[in-house]
């Protein structure tokens, strides 16, 4: 059985969880504060989940999922993650964040930062314009008409394809935005974005194109 490694266990983490277990995964989960604080999310999530510090989630996983910011110091595990795919669920917000220069002047996007980080890395972007609560509400199967798609962008054609997979799996389409310098086309406020809600693989196509460059710096 496969094993997604987790890190980070807010909202998006903890429901992408939800979601891999309902399709068959197994779960290994971190967050910053130590396993023994996540006992009630594991015990809600069952069997196919433990809580472990981040390096051994990391270790333990077949693939990864990023669920925590980007930071500018790298506190990621890079060792346990080299040569996995790893799924960066990240947004840019400065409110939160701060700002990164290089993503302001719109000469990066923070997914080529994570990968930048996480040198020997498969990295992602994966889940970013898709409300957590909604990954097991609003999933359908296959052919259905009201399907939602998301996007997945990467320098890594076996990442987009394990993340197409994963997508159907949890019930959405999937369209391509590689690599990951065009990855700033579902960035918060682009159309991808405002329309998350309600976009199927077409529409979403179409929004991606009708993205803007917003340059700050």
């Amino acid at each position: 059985m496969t094993t997604i490694g987790i890190l980070g266990a807010g909202e998006v983490g903890s429901q992408i969880a939800r979601a891999a277990i309902a399709s068959g995964y197994e779960i290994v989960i971190a967050n910053s504060r130590g396993p023994e604080t996540l006992a009630g999310l594991v015990a809600e999530l069952g069997s196919s989940a433990r809580a472990a510090h981040a390096a051994e989630a990391a270790a333990s996983g077949d693939f990864a999922v990023v669920a925590v910011p980007l930071k500018p110091v790298n506190d990621m595990p890079v060792e346990e993650l080299a040569g996995k795919i790893v799924l960066d669920t990240n947004n840019y917000m400065t409110w939160r964040d701060g700002h990164f220069p290089v993503v302001d002047s719109g000469a990066k996007t923070v997914h080529e930062l994570r990968q930048e980080q996480l040198t020997t890395s498969k990295v992602a972007k994966a889940f970013t314009h898709i409300q957590a609560p909604s990954l097991l509400r609003t999933a359908r199967p296959a052919g259905d008409p009201a399907r939602r798609a998301l996007s997945v962008s990467s320098d890594h054609p076996e990442a987009v394809d394990l993340v197409t997979r994963l997508y159907d799996q949890f019930g959405f389409d999937t369209v391509d935005n590689s690599p990951l310098s065009e990855s700033w086309r579902t960035a918060p406020g682009q159309p991808a974005w405002v329309s998350h809600a309600r976009q199927n693989r077409e529409e979403l196509a179409l929004n991606l194109r009708r993205a803007k460059p917003v340059i700050t710096a």
